[in-house]
C-alpha cells in the first residue's frame, strides 16, 4: 500500500509571546501543497520488526529517529499483533525547508497503518497520536487549511482557497538553524489577527501579512530575502517565507516561465494551487 505525504506552507506567521517552558506561541495559517513524498508499506520478510528504506534526497540521522519508524513503534504500543513492515520512502520535499516534509511522513504513515492493517482509528485519535510525534503533525491528518496556534498545535478550521492560483516555491542550498531563526525575535501580539488578514483580497496581503522570522533570517542570509524581492519582481502577488525557512514561495495569478533559469542552483517547483 502506497500513500503521497504532502507538504505545507505558512500563510504568515506571528510569533505572540515566550511561553514559561521555553517555547514560543505563535499563530500561523496552515496551507496545504501538492509536494509529494511516497511512502509505502509492505509486511517484513526476514528479522526485525521493521525495516525502512529511503531514496531521492538522503536523510541524516539513525533510522530508529526517522518519524515514520516513531509513528510505527507508536503504534505498535498500542496495537502489538501488528506486524513487522517493510517501510519505502521516497524523499522529494526538501529537509529543513520550513515545508514540514517529515511531519507529513508522520501523519500520512499513522493514515497508512490504519487502512492496511484496518485497526479502526478515527480522525480525532489519529490527530492524538500524531500530535505526540509534533507540533504540526496532526495537521497532515485532516490535511485541511487551518489557523494554527499554541506551538502550532491548536487548529482551527479556516475557510480559505487559493485554487486557480500558482505557487513558485523555491528552496536554497542554505540551512537555517533554530538559533537564527529565533534570533532577534520580540515576541508581540499582532494587531490585527491572521484569520481577519486572510479574508481579505490577496492582493492586501503583501502589506498586512508577515512571517516575523524573516526578520533574523534574512539580516543572516540575505540570500534568501532576494528570493523573496526576485519573486515580488516576477509578479508575485504575495510572498513569503515558510515556516522558519529556508524556503520562500510565491503566489501568482498565472503560471511563470523560466523559473528553473531565474533561481539556478535551488530547488525550484512551480504548482498549481488546490
Amino acid at each position: 500500500m502506497i500513500t503521497y505525504p504532502n507538504a505545507k506552507i505558512n500563510l504568515g506567521l506571528n510569533i505572540v509571546e515566550k511561553r514559561p517552558d521555553g517555547y514560543h506561541n505563535l499563530e500561523t495559517i496552515f496551507y496545504p501543497i501538492n509536494l509529494q513524498d511516497a511512502l509505502e508499506v509492505n509486511l517484513l520478510e526476514g528479522e526485525g520488526d521493521y525495516a525502512l528504506n529511503v531514496s531521492g534526497t538522503p536523510i541524516e540521522g539513525e533510522p530508529e529517529n526517522n518519524l515514520v519508524v516513531k509513528a510505527y513503534r507508536l503504534l505498535k504500543k498500542d496495537f502489538p499483533n501488528m506486524p513487522a513492515i517493510d517501510i519505502h520512502m521516497y524523499k522529494h520535499i526538501p529537509t529543513g525547508a520550513g515545508l514540514g516534509g517529515g511531519s507529513a511522513d508522520a501523519a500520512f504513515m499513522i493514515k497508512l497503518l490504519n487502512d492496511k492493517f484496518k485497526l479502526g482509528l478515527s480522525i480525532e485519535k489519529m490527530e492524538e497520536y500524531a500530535a505526540i510525534l509534533g507540533a504540526d503533525c496532526a495537521f497532515f491528518i485532516q490535511n485541511k487549511p487551518v489557523f494554527a496556534t499554541g506551538i502550532g498545535n491548536i487548529f482551527e478550521p479556516v475557510q480559505l482557497s487559493l485554487k486557480g492560483y500558482y505557487l513558485v516555491l523555491v528552496k536554497p542550498d542554505i540551512f537555517v538553524s533554530t538559533k537564527d531563526a529565533f534570533a532577534h525575535i520580540q515576541p508581540k501580539q499582532p494587531t490585527h489577527s491572521l484569520k481577519e488578514i486572510a479574508r481579505m483580497p490577496i492582493e492586501t496581503w503583501r502589506a498586512t501579512m508577515k512571517n516575523d522570522f524573516e526578520d533574523s533570517v534574512f539580516q543572516k542570509f540575505p540570500e534568501i530575502a532576494a528570493i523573496k524581492d526576485k519573486l515580488y519582481d516576477m509578479g508575485a502577488i504575495y510572498a513569503s517565507m515558510s515556516g522558519s525557512g529556508s524556503s520562500v514561495f510565491g503566489i501568482f495569478r498565472e503560471q511563470v516561465e523560466f523559473v528553473d533559469e531565474v533561481f539556478s542552483g535551488c530547488f525550484c517547483r512551480q504548482r498549481t494551487l488546490e
